[in-house]
């Protein structure tokens, strides 16, 4: 395993351009399960009850929506950073970093100190609330404090319309300009740094394959393997967190 860190040590001192691409493996250690994993999410409910077409059709099905929203907001909120977070701030610090592409809803990157303008969140985020007719923007604890006096599904003051959670349902479409700046990132960079993810769930996990298709080295840090380890000039299956930070360590100490 030594040789692993030192290997990817290596990598980051020769980039000059890295893309950091993390998905829910690398917020684990903050206490944020993987909703596929077990004791996350979809062992509680069925993921079939939360698609994008239901959730703005049917009454019920935005009640039971919210729910889930709520209780997985209640784990998100008070989540601080890990070490693996902190040391893709420190590749920003020393000006290595071109952006991170995340999977992840928890605005973890942001508490981190990561630039926001560096931060491209494919899956939206978990901290705001949009109306679906009118745009308007919510703050998602503004919306908590109206579920706290009672409310069981709440609608826009000012147009009456849908809302919900800034972030991507099943059946929902991707945020096209996060995915074509994910695209045009992937295309300049010289490293795809893979962090925590399993590059399962489309078309985000395209984004380290234009990385690789363009020239880039590819490193993969996840504790499980994924479809994309053959295309990887680096595996490393281990905590993320302990996995950066022995290879910062090496770099930076």
């Amino acid at each position: 395993m030594d040789e692993l860190i030192a290997k990817g040590a290596e990598m980051i001192a020769s980039a000059q351009k890295i893309l950091v691409f993390t998905g829910a493996g690398l917020s684990t250690e903050s206490g944020i399960p993987d909703f596929r994993s077990p004791g996350g999410i979809w062992e509680k409910y069925d993921p079939s009850d939360f698609y994008f077409q239901k959730f703005i059709s049917d009454e019920h099905a935005r009640t039971t929506y919210w729910k889930m929203s709520r209780e997985f907001y209640s784990l998100i909120k008070p989540a601080s950073p890990n070490r693996a977070h902190l040391a893709v701030k420190t590749l920003e610090d020393h000006g290595k970093l071109l952006a991170v592409v995340t999977q992840n809803i928890d605005n973890l990157h942001q508490k981190a100190g990561n630039s926001p303008e560096k931060i491209i969140e494919l899956h939206g985020t978990l901290i705001s609330v949009s109306c679906l007719s009118c745009k308007k923007k919510y703050d998602r604890d503004e919306i908590e404090a109206r579920f706290d006096s009672g409310i069981k599904v709440p609608y826009c003051d000012d147009c009456g319309g849908i809302l919900k959670p800034d972030t991507v349902s099943f059946g929902q479409a991707m945020p096209q300009e996060a995915m074509e700046q994910s695209i045009r990132y992937a295309g300049q960079c010289d490293l795809c740094m893979v962090l925590g993810s399993s590059l399962v769930v489309y078309p985000a996990a395209s984004v380290p394959m234009h990385a690789v298709q363009s020239g880039a080295r590819l490193m993969i840090v996840n504790r499980e393997p994924t479809p994309q380890d053959g295309e990887a000039d680096l595996v490393v299956h281990m905590s993320v967190s302990e996995a950066l930070t022995g290879m910062l360590r090496l770099l930076f100490a």
